[in-house]
């Protein structure tokens, strides 16, 4: 079994939102791009949520989320996998990703939402208590329901519903009177 390495973040130095996920899937890493399964919900969730069309090129995609201030990164950097799921993850194999780095230079990112719960998982063992170690805005942690062909107990709908949190968490950022609403309500 070969070591596996993911990809670099898509973001901007604007990012106000991060959406992490494990490891890129095996379609995913055969095509370079994140989330490419063809059976997997996170595009046509996204591109619901954006607005967009969901037949637009990879880039398209990626400039419309770093418009709105989102980010997607992956937990892992590279690690050894037989296959494409989750658990097939060889724990020992793990190397993560330099969240400390990143947050350096993303300062303005005060939500993490986790593209399921083995992202939610990893992050929360490796770089949990590290990071609130730091003296930087606190930040929000939200699991969301995996896009992953595999997690099918949810409809695309209920997905797509769990998921607007992450434009709302976008719209918060760039709207201060939602802002001032989210703080008065101790969120």
């Amino acid at each position: 079994m070969d070591a596996i390495t993911g990809f670099p973040p898509i973001a901007t130095d604007k990012a106000n939102v991060l959406i992490l996920g494990s490891m890129p899937g095996i379609a995913s890493l055969n095509a370079g791009e994140y989330y490419a399964h063809p059976r997997n919900q996170f595009w046509p969730i996204i591109c619901q949520l954006l607005q967009i069309d969901t037949l637009c090129s990879y880039d398209a995609r990626r400039k419309a989320m770093n418009d709105r201030g989102i980010a997607v990164w992956d937990v892992i950097k590279t690690c050894t996998r037989y296959g494409s799921l989750d658990s097939a993850i060889n724990k020992k194999s793990i190397i993560t990703n330099d969240f400390d780095s990143f947050f350096e230079l993303h300062p303005s990112i005060c939500h993490v939402f986790f593209n399921g719960t083995t992202a939610e998982t990893l992050f929360r063992r490796h770089f949990l208590a590290k990071l609130q170690n730091k003296p930087r805005n606190a930040l929000i942690y939200t699991r969301l329901p995996s896009t992953s062909p595999a997690h099918a107990a949810l409809s695309i709908e209920q997905k797509l519903t769990a998921w607007k949190a992450v434009t709302d968490a976008t719209s918060a950022q760039s709207n201060p009177k939602l802002q001032e609403i989210e703080i008065n309500l101790g969120s």
